[in-house]
């Protein structure tokens, strides 16, 4: 077998030249890194996380997902013992990360060094396991908006729980509520030294503005995924047209709520707060209690769009075609659904790395 060319127009089913496919070439840029992260993740040649083992921790991850067709095409191309003394943890620690991130530990990590995973080979294990979180939920959105059947999915959708100990690992204070404060964020295994990096390799971390950020440098380990990884979003996020900014952010902040990543929705309730001027409704989403429904006493177009992004960011995905009707409701077009589909998923894959890589602290 080979890597397709665009994996995820196959899985969906989008025809060329639909409006579907339309809307995915409006949006080019993250078309293609979502492409290029794919490919770059399941053809490094390297020690730390050999090939055979990247597609059975990705088979696995997305038939987690319900994501049949993916989990068929990562295991076409041959995997790893499952019970090997690399794997057995590895796969323990992509079972943490799809069904319940919030719960990591350093000790997840730990167990991963202790089996004989480097820093690098954590950092691209958790990459990818976060990428095909992302994947499953990509092309479940691309299927309702294609009209093609998804899988479905009995996780309830409600808002997650979070973290409520008072310091991180090594004592600082660390938020124990939702908030739209700036946060300081600390790795649980040592971010690359910025001498370690190439002149050419701190332009790449330069050109994102990050050369002093921990989270990036820590990232930087798999400098390739990194930087496709940062496009993806940036393609995602700061595109002209289609859905305002200020919902793409409030879709981050409900995929943020739902996976109880306090980091992620600091910044991303804070970004749709100041677009949207609606402070008191962004301040409504971010104190729903565990449990509870994110979508209660906001506006109807926010409604939709809230139970559309809370639906796809559940494991496995329960989105459904009456999720997609109540954003066409209100007026959504395609190019607006794809927007809040891609701003949604894109959720699942970076609050599954602030949540097992490390963890806020008050800043």
């Amino acid at each position: 077998m080979s890597l397709s060319q665009d994996i995820l127009a196959e899985l969906a089913e989008i025809k060329p030249g639909s409006p579907l496919a339309e809307a995915r070439a409006t949006r080019d840029a993250a078309t293609r890194h979502a492409q290029g992260s794919y490919e770059i993740l399941f053809s490094q040649q390297d020690d730390d996380f050999a090939l055979d083992e990247r597609f059975a921790v990705a088979a696995k991850v997305a038939r987690w997902h319900s994501a049949e067709a993916l989990a068929a095409h990562y295991a076409g191309f041959g995997l790893a013992d499952p019970t090997s003394e690399r794997l057995t943890p590895a796969l323990n620690f992509a079972r943490l990360l799809t069904f319940s991130p919030v719960e990591a530990t350093p000790a997840a990590l730990k167990a991963l060094n202790q089996a004989g995973w480097s820093k690098e080979g954590i950092v691209t294990l958790a990459q990818l396991i976060a990428f095909v979180s992302f994947q499953s939920r990509i092309i479940t959105g691309l299927r309702l908006l294609n009209d093609k059947p998804v899988a479905t999915s009995d996780a309830p959708v409600a808002a997650g729980h979070w973290h409520t100990t008072a310091t991180t690992a090594t004592g600082k204070a660390a938020p124990v509520v939702f908030t739209q404060q700036e946060l300081g964020w600390e790795p649980w295994i040592a971010a690359k030294p910025l001498a370690d990096f190439r002149d050419d390799e701190v332009a790449i971390l330069a050109k994102f503005g990050h050369t002093d950020s921990d989270y990036f440098r820590l990232l930087g380990r798999n400098l390739p995924v990194l930087e496709q990884r940062t496009l993806t979003d940036k393609g995602i996020f700061y595109t002209p047209g289609g859905l305002p900014r200020a919902e793409r952010e409030l879709a981050a902040t409900v995929a943020s709520k739902i996976n109880g990543c306090i980091y992620c929705a600091s910044v991303h309730a804070r970004k749709a707060s100041q677009l949207s001027k609606d402070d008191a409704a962004v301040e409504a989403l971010l104190a729903v209690r565990p449990g509870q429904s994110l979508s209660e006493g906001q506006s109807a177009r926010w409604q939709a769009e809230i139970n559309f992004a809370a639906a796809l960011s559940v494991t496995p995905p329960a989105a459904t075609p009456l999720h997609l009707a109540a954003v066409e409701k209100e007026g959504l077009d395609t190019l607006a659904q794809l927007d809040l589909v891609q701003s949604a998923a894109f959720f699942a894959w970076a609050n599954r790395l602030m949540l097992t890589l490390g963890e806020p602290w008050l800043a």
